[in-house]
């Protein structure tokens, strides 16, 4: 008798899990939406060349 060993059976990737699809969809819009409210808060605050305005009431 030989000693011919079986193949490994191939793996196949798993489809992806729509639940951690949902997280990742939601996770990249939510950064997105967070770094354009950065984005809109250093450009209406200050302008280059300009420091940012101060907008304590009581810093006279």
């Amino acid at each position: 008798m030989s000693d011919h060993k079986p193949k490994p059976a191939r793996t196949t990737k798993t489809p992806p899990d729509p639940r951690a699809a949902r997280l990742k969809a939601a996770l990249k819009a939510n950064i997105a939406r967070r770094k354009a409210q950065a984005r809109a808060r250093d450009g209406h605050n200050s302008q280059p060349g300009h420091p940012a305005q101060d907008t304590d009431q009581y810093n006279e």
